[in-house]
């Protein structure tokens, strides 16, 4: 009964957040950026549980319980990622999309490159589109996955009804919900992920008793390199782990969030904020892995059949196990917000890309803003439920599917595809828009090789898949990015008064 007083709860208020968005939603300025308007406290919060998402609650906890104290590798990649979109790159990127006046990521670049062909404002909506179902896809699994160890729903009921609550705020407040939401929601993940590690420490005898049960079921659980020496494969796992973290510097559903801010002034008290954030939710994360596996199985037990593949049961199963029944729901919100606060986001973003980016920009420049939202929330609903079929395809088709890095290939193509390219732009003079497209289109080509046949190549084959499929695709699209910037004379003639906006944009405040 709890279990489902605390989510009707969660559910409702979700709802009421879209209600009272959708009336203070009057053109496509506020649906797709919340009008320019948001301070640090809302930045840095929405960003946070925009970039987390189901796997840190199911796949990072389920990461520490299967591979311990290497987990920590996530941590600090995670840490540095954040910390250097914030410190390094959300003032620049502000300041120029002030100045150009931009609304959604692809305005940036069109200004930016002095691109008036569209090709690049086409490429980066159609790139988003692609790879922002395929993460909404893996969300909506993820949801269907909670309902299913919480409430014990099928997995079926689970994703239909979180992706109907979802969708109906998403939709109908566009990006204010989405933020309003996410602070909402970036808050209940945050306190869920120190209190449960805290609490459940106690029930294995504390950190001495932690490291004494971990020590009697796997020794490598405690090591850093679990357990084996430090030769390419395990070096290039490791990297693989702290290299997640690069998604941060330039992907659009987070720094869509720093173009809406009113004022560069809340850089640093935001940079605060979401790096403390980072450090105790993602050390949290780990910490119940590690002590679920501590508290919940024993020597010689396969992970797997207690916890579930990947060990991503280990936090339903530990709230369970060490927390009274009238907490129970509170957790299946937790979980739910980290799924929701990611959805919402994505969404939003890929209908602004197809409507604003694509139809209205390239297509209709004559339609106007009334028209554009109504439009914008007919697609958003048709991307959410193409994303729908996408994800109870892949979980009835692949039913030994590992969450997290069903999500994290979505997350690769997003970075891959943008990151570089926004590196570069925003520290680069010379990047020019042929060098942004070979940078895109490169990182949209290389994950689905370095996923799908890398792993298969003779004696690379094994290094690479240890490395997983971001790395390699994120240094080839840089790569990319200045080969063809070099070889773009005529793109670089084109970029009259960059130099001047660009030293704007590098000044201490």
């Amino acid at each position: 009964m709890w279990k489902y007083i605390g989510i009707g709860i969660y559910l409702v208020i979700l709802l009421g957040i879209g209600v009272v968005a959708a009336k203070r939603t009057k053109d496509a300025r506020d649906y797709f950026a919340g009008g320019k308007r948001l301070g640090f406290w809302a930045v840095a919060f929405s960003s946070r549980a925009t970039g987390e998402s189901a796997w840190l609650l199911l796949g990072l906890t389920g990461m520490g319980a299967t591979i311990g104290a290497r987990g920590f590798f996530v941590v600090l990649g995670e840490m540095i990622g954040v910390g250097g979109a914030w410190l390094l790159m959300s003032r620049r990127f502000h300041r120029l999309t002030m100045r150009y006046d931009s609304v959604t990521i692809p305005d940036y670049l069109e200004s930016r490159f002095r691109d008036k062909s569209h090709m690049l404002r086409m490429v980066a909506a159609g790139a988003l589109v692609l790879f922002v179902t395929i993460y909404v896809s893996a969300q909506i699994d993820a949801t269907g996955k909670a309902f299913e160890s919480f409430l014990g729903t099928t997995h079926l009921q689970g994703a239909l009804i979180g992706f109907a609550v979802v969708l109906v705020y998403s939709v109908s407040g566009g990006f204010l919900a989405v933020v309003w939401s996410d602070i909402f929601q970036g808050t209940l993940m945050l306190v869920g992920l120190v209190v449960l590690p805290a609490v459940a420490l106690f029930s294995v005898g504390g950190p001495s008793g932690l490291i004494d049960s971990l020590n009697a079921i796997d020794p490598n659980l405690l090591t850093a390199s679990g357990g084996g020496e430090w030769n390419l494969n395990v070096v290039c796992g490791t990297l693989g782990l702290a290299m997640i973290g690069l998604g941060f510097l330039g992907s659009p559903q987070i720094f869509v969030r720093f173009l809406a801010l009113r004022d560069e002034k809340e850089i640093g008290k935001g940079a605060s904020v979401a790096i403390v954030w980072t450090l105790l939710a993602d050390s949290g994360a780990v910490l119940v892995g590690m002590i679920g596996r501590a508290a919940l199985t024993e020597p010689g037990i396969d992970v797997e059949s207690v916890l579930g593949g990947g060990g991503e049961d280990v936090l339903p199963l530990l709230v369970e196990h060490v927390m009274p029944a009238a907490l129970v729901g509170l957790y299946v919100a937790i979980v739910l917000s980290a799924i929701m606060s990611t959805v919402d986001s994505l969404l939003v973003l890929a209908g602004s890309a197809a409507v604003r980016d694509y139809y209205q920009r390239v297509r209709h420049p004559e339609l106007s803003d009334k028209d554009l939202l109504k439009i914008s929330r007919r697609v958003t609903l048709g991307l959410a439920l193409v994303a729908l079929a996408v994800a109870l395809t892949v979980a009835y088709t692949n039913e030994n599917r590992s969450l997290f890095w069903f999500i994290i290939f979505g997350w690769s193509g997003i970075a891959a595809t943008f990151c570089p390219m926004m590196i570069l732009s925003l520290f680069w003079r010379n990047m020019t828009s042929r060098g942004a497209l070979a940078a895109m289109i490169t990182g949209i080509a290389c994950i689905p090789i370095f996923k799908f046949w890398a792993p298969d190549w003779p004696i690379l084959g094994e290094p690479l898949k240890n490395l997983t499929e971001l790395p390699p695709s994120f240094a080839l699209s840089l790569l990319a990015g200045v080969l063809f910037s070099l070889g773009d004379k005529r793109g670089r003639e084109q970029l009259v008064g960059l130099n001047s906006e660009l030293d704007e944009a590098a000044r201490k405040p």
